[in-house]
């Protein structure tokens, strides 16, 4: 059976590439619809226990939306499971083991265009402890 010509491939204008490259550099820009550059507060929870975590976030987002912040999320992240296996005995009953594991639970919450207010708000919260906060501008 014969095998069907090969196609040489076109080569592209000049002109395409350097719409390709404009159209690579507008993208990685994060603009609103009406043109203006925005910025993100990135807030990044961590909590061992689910049910705290929840309540932290359910309180950072009403303190951004007292100050009519644009919030996005709370997102959940993937839960990250650490696990430990743990002889039972110290010398013999190699077959004897506990497993233990410790699940860390993630959100994540962006509040586009953030003003000082919401920031100082959020920096004067008080949360309850085993939750970690990491906090970005992006």
């Amino acid at each position: 059976m014969p095998k069907a010509p090969l196609k040489p491939k076109k080569a592209a204008s000049p002109a395409t590439h350097k719409v390709r490259h404009k159209a690579k550099s507008e993208s990685t820009k994060t603009e609103s619809k009406t043109g203006e550059i925005t910025s993100r507060l990135r807030i990044r929870v961590r909590a061992y226990e689910s049910k705290i975590l929840d309540l932290s976030v359910k309180q950072i987002i009403d303190t951004a939306l007292r100050y009519d912040a644009e919030v996005l999320g709370p997102i959940p992240l993937p839960t990250e499971i650490k696990k430990y296996t743990v002889n039972r005995a110290a010398f013999v009953y190699k077959n004897a083991r506990e497993q233990f594991e410790m699940r860390i639970h993630k959100r994540l919450i962006d509040i586009v265009n953030p003003t000082p207010k919401i920031i100082e708000s959020l920096t004067n919260l008080s949360l309850p402890s085993g939750v970690n906060i990491d906090v970005k501008l992006v």
